[in-house]
């Protein structure tokens, strides 16, 4: 399950690879509300790190930092958008989504929580709905003192324009926090004594051609050097740097996880069978079967390790428009 997979625990998938959270691209609404439950599920899994993310987050803005407004782009089912509704009480959160039903399942998660009042959302598709703008009329998005985007950017023809656009919905001093990258989710051994050894390296392999080809059949599609340090500077951003945390969960997994795992494997099979040989298609099967020993739902060796990578950079406050 490769880097750009969103087949980690946060996210969920379509459009061919099998996306996540970031539902920038252009599907529709049945097609996410179909999988909101498995969205969320898999993003409550995630949740460890996503607190441990949100704190980093105020770590970075500082102590002083006025959090008035935050924008997660790409919400999903509003996972995220809670966690940030909890980690910074006197900021109005807004869930940016291209999909009706999951922005009504964030209202209800934030209501079931306790942060109703505090969590708004905006129905956009990306990437003609990060226009920004308070004035009269405006119709954008507003600026925000945070801005979050967990696997919604790669969905974009245009990665670049997207965080500039992204940089200038910043307020002088706020903070883009961009999930891109990691490493390959990791749940099972080299040998599993089915199939060939080596098996998740080939379904990486399988997942990046299905990953090019989605990258080339975007609108606007622009090739570009994913140094996202690099391209965050490129957007007028200052302070720019990363970090890294780890979902480590051990075998024995638990029912929910194994669940995910389960959800994972067949939508991988359904969305890069064709680039894998017969053999590794068989062995996916074996593994997908609720009824068999050696399946992801019944195996002792199944575990769940995953790194999520976040790229962040600073408005400064200083020179107008330095981040447009």
């Amino acid at each position: 399950m490769s880097a750009h997979s969103d087949t980690g625990p946060a996210h969920g998938h379509k459009h061919g690879h099998d996306h996540g959270r970031g539902h920038a691209h252009q599907t529709t609404d049945a097609d996410w509300d179909a999988m909101a439950e498995r969205l969320e599920a898999g993003g409550e899994l995630q949740l460890p790190v996503l607190r441990r993310t949100a704190a980093r987050l105020g770590e970075l803005l500082g102590p002083s930092a006025e959090v008035r407004r935050i924008l997660d782009i790409g919400s999903g089912p509003g996972v995220m958008t809670c966690v940030l509704a909890g980690a910074f009480a006197g900021a109005e959160t807004v869930a940016v989504d291209g999909a009706p039903g999951l922005l009504d399942r964030t209202l209800s998660r934030a209501e079931r929580l306790g942060l109703d009042g505090r969590v708004a959302v905006r129905h956009a598709d990306l990437p003609e709905g990060l226009r920004t703008g308070d004035g009269p009329g405006a119709d954008g998005l507003g600026t925000a003192d945070l801005i979050w985007s967990s696997k919604a950017v790669h969905h974009l023809g245009d990665q670049q324009g997207a965080l500039d656009a992204l940089a200038g919905a910043l307020k002088p001093g706020g903070l883009l926090a961009v999930a891109e990258g990691g490493l390959p989710m990791r749940c099972l051994p080299r040998d599993i004594g089915i199939g060939a050894p080596g098996l998740q390296a080939r379904l990486d392999a399988a997942q990046e051609k299905r990953f090019a080809i989605m990258r080339s059949e975007l609108p606007g599609s622009t090739p570009a050097v994913e140094d996202w340090p690099a391209m965050l500077r490129r957007a007028g951003l200052t302070r720019v740097g990363s970090f890294t945390f780890l979902l480590d969960l051990p075998a024995p997994l638990g029912g929910t996880a194994r669940a995910f795992l389960h959800d994972q494997l067949t939508r991988l099979r359904e969305i890069a069978g064709d680039l894998l040989d017969a053999q590794d298609v068989e062995t996916l099967d074996v593994l997908t079967d609720p009824g068999s020993a050696q399946g992801i739902l019944h195996r002792p060796d199944a575990f769940l390790l995953s790194a999520t990578t976040v790229f962040t950079g600073v408005r400064t406050a200083t020179a107008e428009g330095s981040a447009r």
